[in-house]
């Protein structure tokens, strides 16, 4: 069986309704006509391609809902229908989804006593393996009805991302992103799932920063109206693109954690310290960091700092103490390094092959009109400015530059592993060692 393309995957848990009073007979389990919340966010991982296409780009999210949570909610019925349509299971596999879903059946035990057993025809077996799985399969028909209205779209999880660009003079806009809403939500009441209105976030990006474009969308009792910033899965992302609450929210945290570190710092060993720096600040610094490729260094200076307080905490050095020696010693990258490293990965894993397919549209292989040396070593285009300074920010850009200039070993390795270990090194001669 092959799950590639289907594009939605979740992690959530089956719950109860509880009464006032504890008693068996005040304990009810989900009615299996009941409705949940089912969650959506933004996410960008496309928005560079859709900003030059256009002068305006939009996405939605709907956040996470409170409880219900939609593996509780989803009837077996749609799903086993759902698994054999278009051909996604059958025989064998089939059988043995119906086995774990059907004849289930559940009871309450409190007090010493034990309600009556309830049949169970919605949700899975909580914290089962088949979860993510059975959910992304019950929402696959979702893709469809999003495509419908002309969006495109992106999924992680329980969070569902829609992209549409277009022109300032477009009047449908609206209208179009009302109809897709109203579409989403029907589709939700069928399959006994409810679309959060109140947790829905529009963010508008002007591909010229001078230009601004306001309107609300009108669904049932709700406005949805512009937001200048949406968290989206722990990345706080604004109109502009600047990250820069991003980078204030992360530096800030960080600060807090090596503040309670610091506390204990004496009663630490040197390995301990370490440890908990790396575990509770490092991790932070470079979580998404590839989101920052392509920023000015002075945006990301805060960043910058926090790991060279964090460097001096491991090692009870001043705050005015070199940090290049200590980030030798730790074999730890700089800020920037790291977002190269990161981003080159991704390079390296759609040049051979392995990425995602939405960024092969990001990045092509470049490919000589005759026969040349350069053909075998492994390069991307690097795509035309066209005159736009703020391309120069942009994925599809700033990627093939830095892919361009690595050594023709390191491009052509044989595998991801040895690719990251050549990358690393070459990263941390260049701007550790050779700086020392």
């Amino acid at each position: 069986m092959c799950f590639q393309n289907i594009p939605v995957v979740s992690q959530q848990r089956s719950n109860f309704t509880f009464r006032r009073q504890c008693n068996v007979a005040n304990l009810h389990p989900i009615s299996t006509s009941s409705t949940a919340p089912l969650s959506f966010s933004v996410g960008l991982w496309n928005c560079q391609s859709a900003v030059n296409k256009a002068d305006f780009f939009s996405a939605f999210s709907l956040k996470k809902p409170m409880l219900p949570f939609p593996l509780s909610s989803f009837l077996h019925s749609i799903l086993l229908s759902s698994l054999t349509y278009p051909s996604l299971i059958s025989g064998c596999e089939l059988r043995w989804f119906e086995s774990c879903l059907t004849g289930r059946s559940f009871r309450v035990a409190w007090g010493g006593e034990v309600s009556k057993a309830h049949q169970l025809v919605t949700g899975v077996p909580q914290g089962s393996v088949l979860g993510p799985l059975v959910f992304s399969i019950y929402t696959t028909s979702l893709g469809p009805i999003i495509q419908a209205h002309g969006f495109s779209y992106h999924c992680y999880a329980d969070d569902t991302q829609l992209y549409l660009s277009f022109q300032t003079d477009d009047p449908t806009v609206a209208a179009r992103i009302s109809g897709c809403l109203v579409d989403i939500s029907a589709w939700m009441k069928e399959y006994h799932l409810q679309l959060n209105l109140t947790k829905t976030e529009l963010l508008v990006f002007p591909a010229i920063t001078t230009l601004q474009y306001d309107f609300s969308i009108q669904l049932g009792s709700s406005t949805i109206t512009p937001s200048t910033s949406v968290r989206n899965l722990g990345v706080t992302l604004d109109d502009q693109l600047t990250f820069k609450d991003h980078i204030a929210k992360t530096a800030r945290s960080c600060r807090f954690a090596l503040h309670n570190i610091g506390k204990i710092r004496p009663f630490l060993t040197e390995h301990a310290a370490q440890l908990l720096v790396q575990a509770l600040v490092i991790s932070r610094l470079n979580y998404c960091n590839v989101l920052l490729a392509g920023l000015p260094s002075s945006t990301i200076k805060p960043l910058q700092m926090i790991q060279n307080a964090a460097a001096r905490l491991v090692f009870n050095e001043p705050e005015r103490a070199h940090v290049t020696p200590l980030f030798i010693f730790l074999h730890w990258l700089p800020v920037a390094a790291h977002i190269k490293f990161k981003t080159l990965m991704l390079a390296y894993r759609t040049a051979t092959g392995s990425a995602p397919l939405y960024f092969h549209s990001l990045l092509r292989i470049y490919i000589p009109s005759r026969s040349l040396r350069s053909a075998s070593e492994r390069r991307l285009v690097v795509p035309s400015q066209r005159g736009s300074k703020s391309l120069s920010r942009t994925f599809s850009f700033t990627v093939p530059g830095w892919w361009n200039d690595l050594p023709t070993p390191i491009r052509n390795a044989e595998s991801l592993t040895i690719f990251k270990r050549q990358l690393k090194t070459h990263l941390f001669r260049s701007y550790l060692i050779s700086s020392s």
